[in-house]
This record gives structure tokens, sequence and C-alpha cells, in this order.
């Protein structure tokens, strides 16, 4: 007998589908990661400005508020197809900005165009692969699923961070970008295993709907399920006020704060994924035990306190060590999170729940672009602090209005 089998922890993987699924995230999550911080750092030293910084980190958002289209586009044409057409989409730009850097005509311009167009679609990658597996997992794998699936993302931020700066460092961006390529491509090929939806609409039979009424359809449908509409305003908090300060932030916190080059940017990032995949981790094998709209909460507020503290230290060793904490915070917070949706989700509504809860990325780059002036003006630590404060009241207001629906152990959202 497999090992697959005996582990109930990785019980996701008896699903041929998920077998493909999760390598595939895997090798885009790594090329995400190894893009972001080779591109972040270029940026930084060809301009010498945190708000084109934050303008580069921005539009990686751009897409966002197109996130429900994508729900819907997967629930109208299936699943599989939107997901392997984006794995494409990736792979296409990757090789353009690739063959710019080893001719040596890439230029700042080239980057911010590019990221730009990656930005349309990038957002909703998150869409697809939660929208998969709540397609092709029993309902009773869905905290397992999401936890598993979570792991791609925090091993790409620890190992893609440090590859990515390594490689720069000693093979320069354009050979660096060979290596972010291969990953996008083995994405795209290792997608076209995962299952297409059994139960796709069947668009000579079923009744014409517009794609406006379907959206519309989904946005009704969070507003008048409050578990869902609690999610939905943690979700656009956390992007607002958390996520720039651990995500967007952090070449200039490596540069300007603590004075080091990529390799120390590289130790940040991975510091702070290190603490969200060792969660993850704990969440495939104890993910039964816990009870999710409890979870999110608790696991917020513990991610702004120690982001709070995070932004008063000038210690690189400190820093690393707090946002390991920040991040292992962060992870229980939004994986249940994901989970929570799914299980509270209908079935048809699912792929379009999940787009909805992508839109609250758009508040990231809102939050950065926010950040840029008030870092010049009043100051890293001040900027951050207030952002800190400031979400920290909120999540425990989101708390309190919904107290009926996410934290009573007996609301629906706590099931499993």
């Amino acid at each position: 007998m497999s090992t697959v089998t005996r582990a109930p922890a990785l019980a996701p993987f008896r699903v041929r589908s998920f077998r493909f699924q999760w390598p595939s995230d895997l090798a885009a999550s790594w090329a995400f990661e190894m893009e972001t911080l080779i591109l972040g750092w270029y940026i930084l030293v060809e301009t010498g400005s945190v708000l084109l910084l934050t303008l580069f980190a921005s539009l990686q958002y751009v897409g966002t508020l197109l996130s429900p289209l994508f729900g819907v586009a997967g629930h109208r044409l299936g699943n599989k197809r939107v997901y392997c057409a984006m794995r494409g989409f990736y792979a296409l730009l990757a090789t353009l900005l690739m063959v710019l850097a080893l001719t040596g005509d890439l230029q700042p311009l080239h980057v911010f165009v590019i990221t730009a167009l990656m930005g349309l679609v990038r957002p909703s990658d998150l869409v697809m692969r939660h929208a998969l597996i709540g397609e092709t997992l029993p309902v009773g794998q869905f905290v397992g699923g999401a936890s598993i699936s979570r792991t791609t993302q925090d091993s790409a931020r620890v190992m893609g961070a440090l590859t990515g700066a390594g490689l720069v460092a000693t093979l320069g961006i354009g050979l660096a970008y060979v290596a972010v390529a291969l990953f996008y491509f083995a994405s795209l090929l290792l997608a076209f295993g995962v299952n297409a939806r059994p139960n796709a609409l069947d668009h000579a039979s079923a009744p014409r709907v517009s794609v406006y009424r379907d959206l519309r359809d989904g946005l009704s449908y969070v507003w008048n399920t409050p578990p869902l509409l609690a999610a939905i305003w943690v979700a656009l908090l956390v992007n607002l006020t958390a996520f720039p300060l651990v995500n967007g932030l952090l070449p200039y916190v490596a540069r300007e704060i603590y004075g080091t080059d990529q390799t120390g940017l590289g130790y940040l990032v991975a510091g702070f994924a290190g603490g969200a995949l060792v969660a993850s981790l704990l969440l495939t094998r104890f993910g039964h035990a816990v009870q999710p709209a409890r979870m999110m909460i608790s696991a917020c507020a513990w991610w702004y306190l120690l982001t709070l503290l995070f932004v008063q230290v000038d210690s690189i060793a400190a820093g690393v060590a707090l946002l390991l904490l920040s991040g292992f915070a962060q992870s229980l917070s939004m994986v249940t999170m994901a989970a929570m949706l799914l299980r509270s989700s209908e079935e048809r509504f699912r792929s379009r729940v999940m787009g909805i809860r992508m839109l609250a990325i758009y508040t990231l780059p809102i939050g950065l672009m926010a950040s840029g002036p008030l870092i010049e003006h009043f100051g890293f630590r001040m900027t951050g602090s207030a952002y800190c404060i400031i979400g920290l009241v909120l999540t425990f207001w989101i708390g309190w209005r919904w107290r009926e629906h996410i934290w009573q152990g007996t609301a629906s959202s706590n099931l499993h």
C-alpha cells in the first residue's frame, strides 16, 4: 500500500487530478516568486525610487478587478481550460522578457509593461487553483487540499526567493530568467493532466445566461451569505494593510532599513514564507480539528501584532525571526479562509465566490501605492505601525460584527 493511501494528511493525492495540479501549481509559484524578487530588485537598483518600486509591485495586481470574470469563465467554459490558458500566457511573457534580458535590451519600461500584462491574469491564478480543488476533491478534504495547495506558494517563497537571489548574483538577470521561463513551461505541461469539469455547462441545451448575470448572481450570493461576506471583508483588510508590509515593500526594507543586498532580501522573503510553510504543513495534518472561521480571525489578529513588532526592529536577524512568526500566523488565517469559503459555498457558486474573493486583492495595490508617499513623508516605521494598528482594530470589529456566523463554535463556518 502506498504512503499516500496510509496517510490521511496526503489523502488529496489519491485524486489523479490533484497529483497533476499540485506540481503544476508548485512550478508556477516558484516562477512567480523568482520573477518578483528578480524584477523588484532590478527596478529598485535601476531607478533608486521607492515610488517606482511600489508601482512595480502594484502592477502585478492590475487585473484583480477581472478575477470575478475568470471565475465566471471557469463556470462557463470549464476551469481546466481557463487554467491551462493562463499558464500558457505566463510562459509566453516570461520568454519575451528572457529574450530581452539575454540580448541586453531590457529596460525598466519593458519590465513595467510586461508586469502590467502579467498582472492582468496572475491575480486570478488562485481562483482557478481553489475552484479546481472544490471541483475535484471531496468536501471533507477541503482544508487538507487547501493546505497542501498552499505549500506550493510557501515553499516557492522560501526556495524561489533564495534561488532567484543566488541566480541573479551568480549568473545575471538574463540566465536567471531562463530558469523562470522553464518553470512556467513545466507548469503548463503539467496543467494538461488536470481533470476537466465533469459537469461543465452544456451550452447547447442550457438556457443562455449573460456573463453580467452570472457575475451579479455571484456577488448577490456572497452579500447574502454572512460567513462569506465576513471572509471577504477580512481579505480586503489584510490586502490593504498587511500584505504591503511583508510583500511589495521588502526590497525597500532590505536595502534602506537593513542595508543589505538581494541575498539579504532573499532571507527576509524566505523567513516569512518559511513560517507560512510550517503552518500549511501543520494544517495538512491537523486541519480536521480546526474551526476555520475562528482560526481565520484569531490568526489574523496575531499576524498584525507580529508585523507591528517587525516594523519596529532595525536588525535583519530580528526581522527574519519576526517575519517567520508573522508568516506562520498569516498562513493559518488565509488557508482556513479558503477552506471556509469552499465549505460555505454551494457547488454551482464556488468558482464565482473564489473569483470575488480574489477581487479583494485590489486593495493591495492601493495599500502599496499609498505607502510610497507615506514612507517618504513619515518614514517606514510610522507608516507600518499605522497600517498594523488600523488592521488590528478592524479585525476585531469584523469578528464582533459577524460573531454569530464566524465565532460561535456551532456556526456552519466552523464545521469540518
